[in-house]
């Protein structure tokens, strides 16, 4: 049977069983710096729900009621040219983070690094499991007690995103037969949690994310990652402080002396079971307890630290770093026009959406008094938090005017409604059977919406007299 020289992935054996990784933790500046992090963001998880600007909470993406809440802003579905312009800024943020930092996102804030390393991965070491064992008896039941618990808990804060804290209060108190969709919804979540931070982990960064999978083109030889000085380290071997800086090889010749002492400290450290030694690879997240581990080791020893370091292949090979390169400035300069729209955008959307729509049926009639009657549909959405009542008009003109159903339309806040508004005229406006008018919506507190329609008639030409 065929075997590899060595392992294809860093999560599976050479016979391609699962390499379970149990990382052996390396504090030092950058862990600390993390757990900072990681701590900020999770506090940032559990209370953003809480929050609330404006009145209204800070972020609550209603899907069954159709409506997000961010940061105070209300969107709507009508609102899906905003949410597009969005995703885009984001999507080139990504493109001009990855440019400069590399895969800094993955090893410092994202969920999947966050929780695991600073939630997950403590119990276990809590209860017993090491670089070379895992938690066993008791301990192990315990240690799967804890995980269930977590779990729940970021299930149920995952769910107030959606249906708010009044709500999800409600149900945690509840009974789950009054509610047996939020609770299987709860239960799925909680169950796909402890699948992943209790046995797939770093198998997502590695195989699953497709993050880590497009990287290789969102960077370059410029980008910073976590890299090993070759140069520096090379050739590998044991090493105490009196070890001399060279050594005299078998054939008598004096052979420069790396510091890498070859304790394969960086390899049980890194999270994903890499060897950074071997040169970039795609599974390194950024993490950086590769880097502590060898400082660790270089004070030991008496060595400069940075033998492994925040570099990039470049510098690595004596070109110049530069942070700054043309797709850097590309990027920064679609991410403030797309910025500046998206700002441009929020700022003067109006208070009330109107689609103005053509009544099923013939286009038009002629009234038992000479007036040319259309019948349009209009839809209008309330956007705000207060009521309105509307009013419906024809701007810039005396022969034509515009009869609603009721003469003056109530909406209550985040309510649409759909009105019928005749529009009557007289027949000689209209030129080869069509005329251009402007329909207002203005409410009492001074709201005024304008939209441009178009209106049909008899057919006339221009010059002629009807």
């Amino acid at each position: 049977m065929f075997q590899p020289d060595q392992r294809v992935l860093s999560t599976l054996e050479q016979d391609g069983s699962r390499r379970w990784l149990r990382p052996k933790l390396a504090i030092g500046r950058f862990w600390k710096s993390r757990r900072i992090t990681a701590y900020i963001l999770i506090a940032v998880f559990t209370l953003l729900p809480y929050l609330k600007i404006n009145h209204k909470p800070a972020i609550l993406l209603d899907i069954f009621g159709r409506k997000f809440t961010i940061f105070g802003l209300v969107f709507l579905p009508t609102d899906t040219a905003l949410l597009a312009l969005f995703l885009v800024t984001v999507g080139f943020t990504i493109f001009f983070l990855t440019a400069l930092f590399g895969r800094v996102w993955c090893g410092w804030a994202c969920p999947q690094t966050v929780y695991l390393e600073f939630l997950y991965r403590p119990i276990e070491r809590l209860m017993g499991t090491t670089h070379n064992k895992k938690a066993s008896g008791w301990r192990s039941v315990v240690m799967y007690a804890l995980f269930l618990l977590v779990s729940l808990y970021l299930a149920n804060t995952f769910l107030a995103y959606f249906v708010g804290v009044g709500q999800l209060r409600h149900w945690v108190f509840g009974s789950p037969v009054d509610h047996p969709v939020s609770f299987i919804v709860v239960m799925i979540i909680t169950g796909a949690m402890m699948f992943d931070f209790g046995w797939f982990r770093e198998q997502m960064c590695t195989i699953a994310c497709p993050y880590g999978r497009i990287q290789s083109v969102l960077t370059d030889r410029h980008s910073l990652a976590v890299t090993y000085d070759v140069n520096r380290g090379e050739p590998r071997g044991k090493m105490t402080r009196s070890t001399p800086l060279s050594v005299v090889s078998p054939e008598s010749s004096v052979l420069p002396r790396g510091d890498c002492v070859d304790c394969g400290m960086c390899e049980a450290a890194c999270p994903t079971g890499i060897d950074i030694r071997k040169g970039y690879q795609p599974e390194c997240i950024a993490c950086a307890q590769c880097i502590d581990a060898c400082d660790a080791v270089m004070d030991k020893i008496g060595r400069s630290r940075g033998l492994i370091r925040f570099s990039s292949v470049a510098a690595m090979a004596g070109e110049p770093q530069r942070l700054m390169r043309p797709r850097v400035y590309v990027y920064a300069s679609v991410i403030v026009l797309l910025g500046s729209l998206l700002t441009f955008l929020i700022a003067t959307k109006p208070q009330a959406d109107v689609t103005v729509m053509r009544n099923v049926g013939r286009p038009f009639v002629i009234t038992d008094n000479g007036l040319v009657e259309n019948t349009m549909r209009v839809k209008i959405t309330n956007r705000t938090e207060h009521a309105m009542r509307l009013h419906f008009s024809i701007q810039s003109r005396t022969d034509v005017r515009a009869i609603a159903s009721q003469q003056v339309v109530e909406l209550a806040p985040g309510v649409s409604t759909t009105e019928p508004v005749q529009i009557l005229s007289s027949q000689n406006i209209f030129t080869m059977g069509s005329a251009d008018i402007t329909l207002r919506v203005q409410g009492e507190d001074g709201m005024k919406i304008d939209n441009k329609c178009r209106i049909l008639g008899p057919v006339s030409f221009p010059g002629a007299n009807q």
